[in-house]
């Protein structure tokens, strides 16, 4: 609700607005999920085998997935990271810049569920645009029910930097969420 009304208040700026299927989403946040626990896992490896108390339990289940991946499996999230850049860019060349929310769900509380299946998550719909390389802006566009805050992400194609300010400059001017607090309690 909160992202169609920030689509209404980029229509009312005189942006056309039009909903549009984005190509292979759900496959990108998945290829880049390996590729970043396997990153990840390289990087800590002599600490994970040497400590791996040091970790979380979170983060330890994550890195333990990144080194299960094989070199194969690597190796063809990048092939498609390159594909996928160039369905990308075809995509921006159509359009100016993306809308979606930040996250599919609200932020969790912190003694919330299990924060490895959360964060993929929280994730699923930065990671493709992550993965891709592409520039990307979140910026607070409502609160949930339950006083949480709610993001909208604004994404343009590779380079356009200037064009994912420039809407989130016009969008903070015309709207007040950038204002309000949640109220954490504290």
């Amino acid at each position: 609700m909160a992202v169609q009304a920030s689509a209404r208040l980029f229509e009312s700026l005189e942006a056309t607005i039009e909903a549009v299927e984005f190509p292979e989403a759900r496959q990108a946040a998945q290829a880049n999920g390996l590729m970043v626990t396997s990153d990840a896992a390289a990087f800590h490896r002599e600490r994970l085998a040497s400590r791996p108390e040091d970790f979380g339990a979170d983060i330890l289940q994550r890195l333990k997935t990144g080194a299960a991946y094989t070199s194969t499996e690597y190796i063809l999230a990048r092939r498609f990271q390159v594909e996928l850049r160039h369905h990308y860019e075809e995509f921006f060349q159509q359009y100016d810049i993306l809308l979606t929310p930040t996250t599919p769900i609200a932020a969790p509380l912190i003694e919330g569920q299990d924060a490895v299946e959360q964060a993929r998550l929280l994730t699923r719909f930065t990671a493709p645009f992550n993965f891709t390389g592409l520039p990307a802006l979140s910026l607070p566009c409502g609160f949930t029910t339950g006083g949480l805050p709610i993001g909208l992400q604004i994404i343009a194609g590779p380079w356009n930097e200037s064009k994912v300010l420039q809407a989130g400059l016009a969008y903070e001017q015309a709207s007040p969420w950038h204002l309000r607090k949640p109220n954490l309690g504290v």
